[in-house]
């Protein structure tokens, strides 16, 4: 797939989590291995009553997040999440949230008969996403937002088996359904609690310059 001309195309690689809480607070966790911005692992939450909130580790995180998704508030505070061999413990100033991860899932494993490299693609993206917005609710694996486009290659899935944690200080409850999808914009993570390895694929203006750990216009 051609890019257009006077653009150019970044890569994040790392995973997704996506959980719902009997408190009604959905949750979407990223832990981002190799991007242009280094490593770094950030939150997207959606209270019981829609308030939006992103979680980011800085200022520049934040922005290069928030000019594609859709946020009520954003909270810049440390933010980590450290991998144990039962699954995830996130922990920034606000949220507090131990995550079992489980199987592989049925998705994931028609997702490992698919070599990589084509998983990742965005042409293949694109297919996807025809199947995607008709069987996962709320899914896209293609989308398009102010000055960028984006794919998501999903090449691994596995069950969220079991939550537990505070956000504000409140509990947040056990494990419950990603529903109704959190509203942060044109892609959401499926109904079922899960783990997704991704890699994001991001066609943007030239004019959006990334360097080190910052992001600028030129």
């Amino acid at each position: 797939m051609p890019i257009a001309p006077g653009r150019h195309r970044i890569r994040f690689r790392g995973q997704i989590a996506g959980v719902g809480t009997t408190s009604g607070t959905r949750i979407v966790i990223g832990r981002w291995d190799e991007t242009p911005l280094g490593a770094f692992a950030d939150a997207m939450v959606e209270r019981s009553d829609g308030h939006r909130l992103l979680l980011a580790p800085s200022p520049d995180v934040a922005r290069f997040i928030a000019a594609t998704y859709e946020f009520d508030e954003i909270r810049i505070e440390r933010f980590g999440v450290r991998v144990d061999p039962h699954g995830w413990r996130v922990r920034s100033e606000s949220l507090d949230l131990d995550v079992r991860i489980g199987g592989v899932t049925g998705l994931g494993r028609l997702l490992t008969a698919v070599p990589d490299a084509v998983a990742t693609a965005p042409w293949w993206c694109t297919l996807t996403d025809v199947v995607a917005r008709h069987v996962l609710d709320g899914v896209r694996t293609r989308g398009e937002t102010r000055d960028r486009l984006e794919w998501y290659g999903a090449t691994a899935n596995r069950t969220v088996d079991a939550v537990s944690g505070t956000f504000d200080g409140a509990d947040l409850g056990g494990l419950a359904p990603v529903d109704p999808p959190p509203r942060f914009g044109f892609s959401s993570t499926p109904a079922r609690p899960s783990v997704t390895d991704v890699v994001t694929t991001i066609e943007l203006d030239r004019s959006v310059v990334l360097v080190g750990p910052g992001v600028r216009s030129a």
